[in-house]
């Protein structure tokens, strides 16, 4: 028989997540182990805390769950959503020792907290967003974000009077989301974008980005938003997870092309009234958000591909081109000197900065139209160059 069960509270879930977080757990899913109980051996009961809510959707759950909780070790730490708190400790009375609720988390008072408590002790997530900055922060936002994406001079441009423009409707109630449908090929750039918006915003945590090439089965739905009540797994979907996690308003949709119709529908709907809804009926309000889709396809199959419906509710269409050799080399200094910075911060040989000028020189950017396969040769040069100085000093005589 186990120790115990602990019971949350869905409105804490999200800060008993990052407390354990901090503590060096990761929280997983009961659901993915339903199917072969044998693969419960790879669950390591030192760092991962089970979530056994979908236990509530089974059928003959008393017996499944005493043939389930075999497989575990007796220092696994389980919690459940306290809605279960009456059926789990009728039926799972043979397996746990105890039922106890997780206690009331106090909220955080840290500068970088994006959870505030409400009257009833429920959370609001809080991002930062364009719409959230003052004239004078908005100025250095878009001089910061035109300094960070390199190339790409027209969107930049473009990009300046569409915030101005959606930062004055949105105030007026008259539009809710910024939507940018960004086209071209691999590594031009495109998801550089929200990378460079999300650092400008002020950024601390992860971007809340979706990689609709994982999105491509007739389940997809159920993945991104959680299955309805009653099915197995019906927890939170990977898109309301990502977007709890981050702390900017900002989504970055990745390879949006490889979904399909179901998807797309639900993308319609969330543009047009500016909230994500799941399966459960919870709501996010995306009021003031960008989100960004991204997509490899060309300008031509854009028309094929997404629906007439879907293409007017983008506020923006473009097409990525390869970037200038200017722009690839501004790139190659300015990687440079970051990776530089932060090696003198964890190392304790420090580099001068003299030494980009040489990496600089060896790295033929013409041959690059693949901006991540210049990183990945920035960052072999570099390694190549550590690595060259540390055998010399090495073989110096004494």
């Amino acid at each position: 028989m186990k120790k115990e069960i602990l019971f949350f509270d869905k409105n804490q879930f999200a800060r008993y997540k990052k407390a354990k977080a901090d503590e060096g757990y990761d929280i997983i899913s009961l659901t993915k182990y339903l199917q072969n109980f044998e693969d419960i051996s790879e669950v390591n009961e030192y760092t991962q805390i089970v979530d056994i809510t979908s236990l509530g959707s089974i059928n003959d759950l008393q017996y499944n769950a005493e043939r389930i909780f075999l497989f575990f070790s007796d220092e696994t730490i389980f919690i459940a959503d306290k809605k279960h708190i009456e059926l789990f400790s009728h039926e799972l009375r043979y397996c746990f020792e105890e039922f106890n609720e997780i206690g009331y988390l106090e909220e955080e008072t840290s500068s970088d907290s994006h959870l505030v408590t409400t009257e009833n002790n429920n959370e609001k997530l809080v991002h930062r967003k364009i719409t959230d900055l003052t004239e004078e922060e908005i100025i250095e936002f878009t001089n910061e974000f035109s300094k960070q994406l390199y190339g790409h001079e027209k969107f930049k441009d473009d990009f300046t009077e569409l915030v101005r423009n959606f930062r004055v409707f949105n105030k007026i109630g008259e539009h809710k989301i910024l939507s940018l449908f960004l086209m071209g090929d691999s590594g031009v750039g495109k998801t550089e974008v929200a990378r460079a918006l999300h650092k400008c915003l002020g950024g601390k945590r992860k971007l809340a980005k979706i990689n609709f090439g994982n999105y491509s089965s007739d389940n997809s739905l159920n993945s991104l938003i959680g299955s309805p009540r009653g099915y197995i797994g019906s927890e939170e979907g990977e898109i309301f997870i990502r977007v709890k996690d981050s702390d900017t308003g900002l989504i970055l949709i990745d390879e949006f092309e490889k979904s399909n119709s179901t998807l797309f529908n639900y993308f319609l709907d969330v543009l047009e009234n500016g909230k994500m809804v799941s399966s459960l009926a919870e709501e996010i309000d995306l009021n003031g958000f960008i989100i960004i889709f991204t997509s490899n396809i060309s300008k031509e199959d854009f028309t094929q591909i997404i629906s007439p419906e879907l293409r007017s509710r983008f506020d923006y269409k473009g097409y990525f081109t390869l970037l200038y050799s200017r722009d690839k080399l501004k790139f190659v200094e300015f990687r440079i000197n970051s990776i530089i910075h932060k090696f003198n911060k964890n190392f304790p040989t420090q580099l001068a900065s003299e030494i980009k000028e040489e990496l600089v020189h060896q790295i033929d950017v013409d041959k690059f139209s693949n901006m991540r396969d210049l990183n990945n040769e920035i960052k072999k040069k570099f390694v190549d160059y550590i690595v060259a100085k540390a055998t010399s000093i090495k073989t110096l005589p004494d």
